[in-house]
C-alpha cells in the first residue's frame, strides 16, 4: 500500500441509538445519557429495549413536583448492588455449583502440614465471590473450629497475604479495616481516606460506619475527627453522613444558582468561602452536580477544577478534587488511581490492593475500558509489569482479562470514548493565552529601559525578561519601531548580542512577529543535514488557515522562495503529500454535515482496513482519506471521529497508531490529536520536553512562545489535569536561570 499504511480488522459494531433528553425553551440544553441507555453503550445490551428504557425514564418525569424547567440527567454509575435488569460489571461473578464445606475442605488441606499450597488457595478466592467467600469462612470453622482468616494470615506473608486476606473480609469490613490502619500510629494516611469517603454511595457509607463500630467498637466520625483537622475534617464528616441526594430529577434554577454560589464563594471573593463548597460538593446528588460542573464551565470559563486547584490548598484540596472527580465517574477516577499506584519506579501496594479488591465485583469492567482508552494499554498488562509471584496471580485474576489480547483495540473501551466524544460537545472552551497586552502601556519608556538593560557592561536581564514577557506581540513591535526611532539600532540586533543560549531564542523568539516566527521555525526544521520531522508536523497539523496564509507569505519574503517549494525538496512521498496539502491553508472552516461525515469515516475504515467492502482502489482511497484529514472543518472532523467509532467499535486515533507508521502515522495522529483537543496536544509535547533525562528546549520554547497569545492558559489546565503536576512546577523542576524566569513570566501563574 506504500509507506506507513496498514492492515487491521473490523470489530463487530452494536451500537443503540442516542436517547434525547428534554430542554428548555428556546436555549437546548444537551443532557447526558440516561442510565439505560448508557448501560447499552457500554455492555452491547440491546439497543431497542436500551433506548425505550430511556425514553420511558424520561417521560416519567413528573414536572409537576419541581419549577416547570426541569430536566433529567441521569447517568451510568456503579451501586453496591445493580439496578434491577442492568449488566453486571464486575469481574468476579459467584461460582457455579458452590460448596462451602468443599471449599472449606479443600483450603484447610492447602494449609496443612508443612508450607502451603499457595496456588490452590489464590485459585478458589479468586473464583469466589464474596459472599461466597463468607459462607466459607462459617462452614470452615464449624468443620474445623479455627478462624480460616487466622489461619490465612499465619500461612501467608507480604502483600500476597494481605491481598487474600482483603478479599475475605466483607466489603464494608474491609473498608473499616483500611480507615483503621489509615488513622493508627504516629501521622494519618490521607490519601487512603480521601479515596474511599470520596468514591463511596450513601449505602456504602453507612455499612462502612456500622462496621467499623462492630470491629473496634468505636465510632468512626469521633476517630477521624480526632485525626484530622480544618476544612478537610469538615468535608470528611460531611461525607460520612451518607446523606448525598439521590433524586435523578435535577431543576435548572438550583443548577444556577449553586454555579452562582460556588463562583462567588472563589473566584469574585477576596480569600475563599470554603463552606460553600464544602455544602454543595457534600450533598448534592451526582446527577445535579455534572450539570453544575458543565454549567460552571460555560458561565465561568473554567473548568471546576481548576477553581478548586486555585482558591483550596492541602488535603483538604485533593479531597474536593477527588469528589469532583467521583462524581464525574467513579471508574474513570479508580482507572487513574491504578495508573498513579504502577507508574514509574515503585509500586504502591496498598492503593493496588485496596482498589483491585473494593472494584472486582463493582464496577472492574468499567475502569478496565476506561484505563484501556485513557492510557491506550491494558490494566492486565500494566499488573504484569509491575508486580510478580502469587501476589500478580491473584491480581490478575481479579482484573479478570487481558483487553489487549491478540493485539487488538478493546472495542468496548472505543464506546466509552465515544460516550466521552458526545458530552465533550457540552461546552466549548473559550481559548485563552497567558500573555496579555500590558495596561497603560508605554512604548517609549519601554524602549528606553530596553536601552539601559543592555547598555555599558553587563546586562540586565531581569528587566528585559520583566518588560518583553509582559508584553503582547503587538506591543513589541511598537517597542522595536520606537528603539529604532530613538537610538537608531536594531532592537533584535543589540539583544541578540546581549543574550545568549536557551533565553536568547526564547525573547527573540518572542519579539518576532508569529507568522515570521513560524516560518523561521519551520525554516531551521529544514537545513542542513537531516529534518526535524517533529516540528514540521507541530506546526503544520496544528495552526489555523489564516495562521497558515500568514506563514506562507512570511516565508516567502524572509527566504525568497515559496514553503511549497521548500516543503518539496526536503521531504518526499505520502508525507510530502501531507504537509503539502496542509501547508495551503484550505481546511473547510463550517460546521459538520452528517451524511457527509459517514461517508468520509467508511473512507477511514477501508482504508484502514477495518471495513467489510471496499469501495474503491487502495490509490484513491489514500487520496480521499488525506484530503478527508487535511481538508475538512474541526467541527466535521469530530463527527467523523464519532461516526468512525459507531461505524468499527474502534478510535480512529489508536487505530491509526497500530496500523500505520512512520511520518505518515505521526502527522495523521497530530491531525486527529489537534481537532480532539490541541490545548491537550500541546500539554503532551511540553510534558514530553521535559520528562526524563536531559531537556528538549527547542520544543519548549516554540510552544511557549507561540501558544502563549492563544491558549497556553488552556494548555496549562490540561497539563495539570493529566499529569498531576502543574506545568509551572515543570518548568521549574527542568530548567534554570533565566531561562527559568522567563519561561514562567510567559506561563503566566502557579496552577
Amino acid at each position: 500500500m506504500g509507506e506507513g499504511w496498514g492492515w487491521g480488522r473490523r470489530g463487530e459494531p452494536d451500537w443503540p441509538p442516542r436517547a434525547t433528553c428534554p430542554a428548555r425553551e428556546p436555549k437546548t440544553v444537551l443532557a447526558r445519557p440516561c442510565a439505560a441507555a448508557a448501560t447499552a453503550l457500554l455492555t452491547g445490551s440491546d439497543p431497542a429495549s436500551s433506548a425505550s428504557a430511556c425514553r420511558s425514564a424520561l417521560l416519567s418525569v413528573r414536572y409537576g413536583r419541581l419549577p416547570p424547567r426541569v430536566f433529567s440527567a441521569a447517568e451510568p454509575e456503579t451501586m453496591a448492588k445493580p439496578a434491577q435488569g442492568a449488566k453486571y460489571r464486575g469481574s468476579i461473578r459467584d461460582f457455579p455449583d458452590f460448596n462451602p464445606s468443599q471449599d472449606a475442605e479443600t483450603l484447610y488441606n492447602a494449609m496443612k502440614g508443612f508450607g502451603s499450597d499457595k496456588e490452590a488457595i489464590l485459585e478458589l478466592i479468586t473464583s469466589r465471590s464474596n459472599r461466597q467467600r463468607q459462607e466459607i469462612c462459617q462452614n470452615y470453622k464449624s468443620l474445623y473450629g479455627k478462624d480460616l482468616i487466622a489461619d490465612l494470615k499465619y500461612e501467608l506473608t507480604g502483600k500476597f497475604e494481605r491481598l487474600i486476606v482483603g478479599l475475605m473480609r466483607p466489603p464494608a469490613y474491609a473498608d473499616a479495616k483500611e480507615i483503621k490502619d489509615a488513622i493508627s500510629g504516629i501521622g494519618t494516611d490521607e490519601k487512603c481516606l480521601i479515596e474511599i469517603l470520596a468514591s463511596r454511595t450513601n449505602e456504602q457509607i453507612h455499612q462502612l460506619v456500622a462496621a467499623y463500630k462492630d470491629a473496634y467498637e468505636r465510632d468512626l466520625e469521633a476517630d477521624i475527627t480526632g485525626d484530622t483537622s480544618g476544612h478537610f475534617r469538615k468535608m470528611l464528616v460531611v461525607l460520612l453522613q451518607g446523606t448525598r441526594e439521590e433524586d435523578d430529577v435535577v431543576s435548572e434554577d438550583l443548577v444556577q444558582q449553586d454555579v452562582q454560589d460556588l463562583y462567588e464563594a472563589g473566584e469574585l471573593k477576596w480569600g475563599t468561602d470554603e463552606a460553600q463548597f464544602i455544602y454543595i460538593l457534600g450533598n448534592r446528588s451526582k446527577q445535579h452536580l455534572r450539570l453544575v460542573f458543565d454549567e460552571y464551565l460555560k458561565t465561568t470559563g473554567k473548568p471546576i477544577e481548576a477553581s478548586i486547584r486555585g482558591e483550596l490548598s492541602g488535603d483538604f484540596e485533593k479531597l474536593m478534587l477527588a469528589v469532583v472527580k467521583c462524581i464525574r465517574s467513579t471508574a474513570e477516577y479508580f482507572a487513574e488511581r491504578l495508573f498513579k499506584a504502577m507508574k514509574g519506579l515503585g509500586t504502591r501496594d496498598n492503593t493496588l490492593i485496596r482498589i483491585m479488591v473494593s472494584r472486582s465485583e463493582l464496577d472492574m469492567l468499567d475502569i478496565r475500558e476506561i484505563f484501556r482508552t485513557k492510557y491506550e494499554k491494558s490494566l492486565y498488562s500494566m499488573i504484569k509489569n509491575d508486580t510478580s509471584g502469587e501476589y500478580k496471580k491473584t491480581l490478575l485474576k481479579l482484573c479478570g482479562g487481558d483487553d489487549d489480547a491478540a493485539g487488538q483495540f478493546f472495542p468496548e473501551a472505543a464506546q466509552v470514548a465515544y460516550q466521552m466524544w458526545e458530552l465533550s460537545a457540552v461546552a466549548r472552551v473559550e481559548l485563552k493565552g497567558t500573555v496579555r497586552p500590558a495596561g497603560d502601556f508605554n512604548p517609549d519608556a519601554d524602549a528606553k529601559a530596553l536601552r539601559k538593560a543592555m547598555k555599558g557592561l553587563g546586562t540586565d536581564e531581569d528587566t528585559i525578561i520583566d518588560i518583553i514577557a509582559h508584553r503582547s506581540n503587538a506591543q513589541r513591535q511598537q517597542i522595536r519601531q520606537t528603539f529604532k526611532s530613538h537610538f537608531g539600532r536594531d532592537l533584535m540586533a543589540d539583544l541578540k548580542s546581549e543574550l545568549s543560549g536557551d533565553l536568547a531564542r526564547l525573547i527573540l523568539g518572542l519579539m518576532m512577529p508569529p507568522a515570521h516566527y513560524d516560518a523561521k521555525q519551520l525554516k531551521k526544521a529544514m537545513e542542513g543535514a537531516g529534518t526535524d520531522e517533529k516540528a514540521l508536523i507541530e506546526i503544520l497539523a496544528t495552526r489555523t488557515n489564516a495562521e497558515i496564509q500568514a506563514i506562507n507569505k512570511a516565508y516567502k519574503e524572509d527566504y525568497h522562495k515559496s514553503l511549497e517549494d521548500a516543503l518539496s525538496s526536503d521531504t518526499s512521498g505520502h508525507f510530502k503529500r501531507i504537509l503539502i496539502s496542509l501547508a495551503t491553508g484550505n481546511r473547510e472552516e463550517g460546521g459538520e454535515d452528517r451524511e457527509r461525515a459517514r461517508e468520509d469515516a467508511q473512507v477511514a475504515a477501508e482504508i484502514l482496513e477495518i471495513a467489510d467492502t471496499t469501495s474503491g482502489d487502495k490509490s484513491s482511497l489514500e487520496t480521499r482519506f488525506m484530503m478527508i484529514l487535511c481538508t475538512r472543518s474541526y467541527p466535521h472532523l469530530r463527527r467523523v471521529f464519532q461516526e468512525f467509532i459507531k461505524m468499527t467499535n474502534y478510535d480512529v486515533e489508536h487505530t491509526i497508531k497500530k496500523e500505520m507508521s512512520g511520518d505518515v502515522r505521526d502527522v495523521f495522529v497530530a491531525i486527529v490529536q489537534s481537532v480532539k483537543n490541541k490545548p491537550l496536544f500541546f500539554a503532551d509535547k511540553l510534558y514530553k520536553s521535559m520528562k526524563g533525562a536531559g531537556t528538549d528546549e527547542k520544543t519548549l520554547t516554540r510552544i511557549m512562545v507561540s501558544r502563549s497569545e492563544i491558549d497556553l492558559l488552556n494548555i496549562r489546565r490540561e497539563f495539570i489535569e493529566k499529569y498531576d503536576k502543574s506545568l509551572h512546577q515543570a518548568i521549574e523542576g527542568d530548567t534554570s536561570g533565566h531561562f527559568l524566569k522567563a519561561l514562567l513570566a510567559i506561563c503566566g501563574g502557579e496552577d
